[in-house]
């Protein structure tokens, strides 16, 4: 089952450098590096950053031994001005993202004990790391936005900043398309739901007649990526679940029994409760999805043609309307059908960002087509039928201010904030008191002031 969460891509890298860290010798007596404010540096902090780099493939640009230190002191020094500033995270926001980290881990190695056994370390250390390092981005974060809310962009402002960028530094945009999208839902029958809740109900007797282990059950039958853990999902927020399965699973309260069948838009489910804590919860479930048969496929790819003739030929409906009334897709039904890209909050997609199926359908059309009734799958991973239509193309180029007005601001924007920043950085380099060892000195810093007579 997927939740409505963005798990952090980096987190396989944090996981080697946290063993790496673990399996340190612990009995090399520390060496301080530098001095920032009245808190030592050690180089043993440094080797530990250095590892958390590599790991999360971070490039280093220059001798790591100058530029993680310095990267660690502008932290530091962040850290200090979100003490002054009284810069507080909301703990239950970081306890989420640390769990959403940890459960993802937990996925990779197979259980708990495998994680303690990979960092040789409790499981409440490998926490409690991941917590500090959340905590820290964030306090950081709120201190960079705090700098740079004042900044005000005119659109004057970016032409003139585009009117003095080097041709070499215009980025080149590549291909891309804005299309609307109308879904139907084939017709799932109702023996087939039927069968669906009845295997369920059977699975749910079995567990609480003790006769049955639900994490067995779960391993067995389940249809969802989790039911390879025994259909442990981890400790999610209410927000981080889907809401009917939210619903059900904030309200069980007893680990040794099974919920009723809920449905969702994954598709039918029954859980177990394994552990609440404050306000987020662990349960198992076990996920069971409607077939789609071809007779019904065939019937809704029929019924979306008919819709297309008559967007199309017949002109009894727009596209827009045709979306409004028709689609089944309730993330564009009632914007016109337009797509919307979640990487970038704008209508436009590069090819690689459409799904597979819309991207080949959008290829052959040229702006203002509808192509034919397919197949795709949904993000909640059913068979669905689509038909989608260009908008607009705009083919490969370097940027310019008619087109990519918004990609040029967001470049000036950037730049004017880096700017504020390294300001500020400079100005709290000099009012800090900053030490470091012989030995340590020998670098070209990215920011000056570093480096002081002893």
């Amino acid at each position: 089952m997927k939740f409505n969460s963005k798990i952090c891509i980096a987190v396989l890298g944090a996981v080697m450098a946290l063993a790496t860290a673990a399996a340190r010798n612990n009995n090399i007596v520390e060496e301080v590096a530098w001095v920032i404010g009245d808190e030592p540096l050690y180089k043993s902090e440094i080797e530990q950053t250095y590892q958390d780099m590599l790991a999360d493939r971070i490039p280093i640009n220059g001798d790591p031994y100058c530029v993680v230190p310095e990267q660690i002191a502008i932290e530091r020094l962040f850290l200090h001005q979100a003490d002054i500033d009284t810069v507080e995270v909301a703990e239950s926001m970081v306890m989420a993202q640390v769990d959403q980290q940890l459960n993802y881990i937990i996925n990779q190695l197979g259980s708990r004990e495998k994680v303690e056994q990979y960092f040789r370390k409790p499981f409440s250390e490998i926490r409690e790391y991941y917590a500090t390092n959340m905590r820290n981005r964030s306090r950081i974060s709120q201190v960079r936005n705090n700098l740079t809310k004042e900044l005000k962009v005119t659109p004057a402002d970016v032409r003139r900043y585009f009117a003095t960028l080097p041709e070499d530094s215009i980025p080149f945009i590549p291909l891309q398309v804005e299309a609307q999208i109308i879904t139907l839902n084939p017709l799932i029958p109702r023996q087939e739901i039927d069968d669906i809740k009845a295997r369920l109900r059977d699975y749910a007797d079995r567990v609480n007649r003790g006769e049955s282990e639900f994490s067995t059950l779960a391993i067995l039958y389940s249809e969802a990526p989790e039911g390879m853990r025994g259909g442990e999902i981890g400790f999610m927020g209410r927000g981080q679940l889907v809401p009917e399965y939210a619903a059900v699973a904030f309200n069980l309260s007893d680990p040794k029994k099974v919920s009723k069948i809920v449905e969702t838009e994954y598709g039918f489910h029954i859980i177990q409760l394994i552990e609440k804590r404050g306000d987020r919860i662990n349960t198992r479930h076990i996920l069971l999805k409607p077939k789609v048969s071809d007779k019904d496929l065939t019937a809704a790819i029929q019924r979306l043609d008919s819709v297309r003739a008559d967007i199309v030929v017949n002109k009894k409906i727009s596209f827009e309307d045709a979306a409004r009334y028709v689609s089944q897709d309730k993330d564009t039904r009632y914007s016109r059908g337009v797509m919307v890209n979640q990487e970038t909050g704008t209508t436009r997609f590069e090819m690689s960002q459409l799904p597979q199926e819309v991207a080949r359908a959008v290829a052959s059309l040229q702006p203002g087509e509808v192509s034919e009734p397919f197949i795709m799958r949904s993000k909640t991973d059913r068979e669905v039928v689509a038909i989608v239509r260009l908008t607009s193309r705009i083919d490969a180029h370097r940027a310019n201010l008619a087109d990519d007005f918004q990609t040029i601001k967001g470049m000036y924007e950037n730049s004017r904030k880096q700017a504020i920043i390294d300001e500020w950085l400079e100005n709290k380099i000099k009012e800090t008191y900053v030490r470091i060892e012989d030995g340590w000195r020998g670098c070209e810093f990215k920011h000056d002031g570093w480096l002081r007579a002893k």
